[in-house]
């Protein structure tokens, strides 16, 4: 698919894709003739992944990392089992960052709520 309806599908806008496509996050799996870039349903979940980091605060390089280490662990490539297990444990160790900002954001959303919910009631014509 064409470059418009992966922005469509992830809701990125056309220049986010060009800027992961920059810094190296997402690659097209191919060009047409006309050199438009052609993504695959594999570099649309590529970027629902970042997109899915974006509001965590994972740095570019946190999410390269993260990439790399998911790529090497899908890899069709056999790796050593020591090599898999540090895979593993760095992976493990973003998860328990992602896990600990959800709660940060879970936090942050339940204060916005109430403060929204104070505005409300000082709204209401019974009080």
């Amino acid at each position: 698919m064409q470059i418009g309806e992966v922005a469509e599908r992830t809701g990125l806008s056309l220049r986010t894709i060009r800027h992961y496509e920059e810094v190296g996050l997402v690659v097209p799996s191919a060009r047409t003739k006309g050199g438009f870039r052609l993504y695959t349903a594999a570099d649309v979940d590529r970027l629902m992944v970042i997109r899915r980091m974006k509001p965590l605060d994972f740095s570019l390089e946190e999410m390269r990392d993260l990439l790399s280490i998911t790529d090497r662990l899908a890899s069709d490539r056999p790796l050593p089992d020591a090599e898999r297990e540090r895979l593993r444990e760095r992976l493990d160790a973003y998860r328990k960052v992602a896990d600990a900002r959800c709660e940060t954001l879970r936090a942050q959303l339940m204060a916005a709520e109430d403060f929204a919910a104070t505005l409300r009631r000082r709204l209401d014509p019974r009080n």
